[in-house]
């Protein structure tokens, strides 16, 4: 069954956000009500990695079953879309009179280990976590004050920590996105330069045409049409599958690195 939040991929990405769809994300979760907050979380996962705890958050834990957020948050910035429905992330708590968080709040789990190993955040993370909020509360049609750390939800006070950065200040943060006081996105377009010098190559992702989508095609065995469509998407996947990376069909920079080190595929197949 489809579920109520397939407008989140949308509403994120005409923010100007990156945005990955985990598989079966709109069948995901159970039935949500009205969508009246956010409740921000941090992972505590492992420090190495994007979104390393991302199978956590789809299948759940020994104690609670998934899904337990609708979107991750990696470390550079990119949203996974993971349910389009009601997830495990809330608890028991209370925040602007609501105490039924898992049905009324949008979970957002930010990659984070939650220790001083981790912190300060990235600020292509923070930055990305705010914009993401924002989004969202505008498309509900509420203000700042109906985002809340899960520390401030969750009871009895003080059971929970996360996320471990003032909210407040993020808060605050959040209000200058909402009455447009903000400059452009900071998520960078392409790759640090290679060593040689040369420039790196730009994020690729669904919908993208030209070049450099040839040549990830080319390193796929795909017909090189230079479209990124659904089927190009699906093999990028599996190749993402095939070499322990986040599969989100989004080619970036660790996904370039493994092309350039696999071997050159035998023929091609239809794209």
């Amino acid at each position: 069954m489809i579920r109520e939040l397939t407008w989140l991929p949308a509403v994120l990405k005409n923010a100007g956000l990156k945005v990955a769809t985990v598989d079966g994300w709109e069948e995901r979760g159970s039935t949500m009500g009205t969508v009246l907050g956010v409740l921000c979380h941090h992972t505590a996962g492992p420090k190495g990695g994007n979104m390393p705890s991302l199978n956590t958050l789809v299948k759940g834990t020994s104690r609670i079953p998934g899904p337990l957020a609708q979107l991750g948050l990696g470390r550079d910035g990119t949203f996974y879309i993971i349910a389009a429905g009601r997830c495990n992330h809330a608890g028991s708590g209370i925040w602007k009179g609501i105490t039924n968080g898992n049905t009324h709040f949008i979970g957002i789990e930010a990659e984070n280990t939650g220790l001083a190993n981790d912190f300060p955040w990235p600020e292509v993370q923070i930055d990305a976590y705010c914009r993401g909020v924002a989004a969202i509360l505008k498309h509900i049609d509420k203000d700042a004050s109906f985002c809340a750390g899960h520390k401030e939800y969750r009871l009895p006070k003080g059971f929970k920590t996360d996320p471990d950065f003032d909210m407040d200040e993020f808060r605050r943060r959040v209000t200058d996105i909402l009455n447009g006081n903000t400059p452009p996105v900071l998520i960078p377009e392409e790759e640090q330069a290679n060593p040689d010098g040369s420039p790196g190559r730009k994020t690729i992702r669904r919908g993208d045409t030209g070049e450099l989508v040839r040549i990830m095609q080319s390193k796929l065995g795909l017909t090189q049409d230079g479209v990124f469509g659904p089927k190009t998407e699906a093999a990028v996947r599996q190749f993402q599958r095939d070499h322990q990376l986040v599969p989100d069909g989004i080619v970036g920079p660790k996904s370039w690195k493994a092309f350039d080190a696999a071997p050159a595929p035998a023929q091609p197949q239809p794209a």
